[in-house]
């Protein structure tokens, strides 16, 4: 079993092969891939994205990293529609359990027209590679097997790693290693553990 650092240094090489960024060879299925990661290691693994980001976004590269921090989207389309402060109120007055699922109908998750799914994609070009974050900051009200089934209908040519601090066995994902998310059997695992 190879350290978080291990697995770590295998992404950049990874990143800038010709064949990643093409998602060839993968039988037609879309280049989703789940780099998982023991919860723990949370801020190993985001200064090692900062580190990618800045080594590939600052090179004269024809490739970009656009990185999605789920959580933040969630607070940003929530500020703009001018809603933040009042989930703030309503979770004082009516709880948390009512909250989630207001925010939930507010973005429209898993519709056609849902919020998130369309941030990410407006931002997308044809040379990035998406990173997706923040997952354990947006659950419950932002599930990954969700976010992934959602995104397929906008991002189908370029590669996405979702970074889940959690298990990824191939089909299973378990949040924090504890809570079971769904079987999600779309994506590949980006580096073994």
């Amino acid at each position: 079993m190879s350290t978080i650092y291990e697995r770590l240094d295998q992404i950049l090489p990874k990143l800038l092969e010709k064949r990643f960024r093409e998602n060839k060879g993968l039988g037609n299925e879309i280049g989703y891939y789940i780099f998982d990661y023991d919860p723990k290691d949370e801020i190993i693994v985001r200064k090692h994205i900062e580190f990618l980001k800045q080594k590939i976004n600052n090179n004269d590269s024809e490739i970009q990293i656009k990185e999605f921090d789920l959580y933040e989207i969630i607070l940003e389309i929530l500020e703009s529609k001018g809603y933040l402060d009042k989930v703030f109120d309503m979770e004082k007055k009516k709880g948390t359990e009512y909250i989630i699922n207001a925010i939930k109908k507010t973005l429209r998750l898993t519709q056609k027209n849902d919020l998130v799914v369309d941030y990410i994609g407006k931002r997308v070009g044809k040379n990035d590679i998406v990173f997706l974050t923040g997952v354990g900051k947006a659950w419950p009200i932002i599930r990954s097997h969700t976010v992934l089934n959602t995104l397929h209908s906008v991002i189908d040519e370029v590669p996405l790693i979702l970074f889940f601090p959690g298990t990824y066995d191939g089909l299973e994902l378990q949040l924090f290693n504890e809570i079971k998310d769904d079987n999600y059997y779309r994506a590949f695992k980006l580096i073994e553990r």
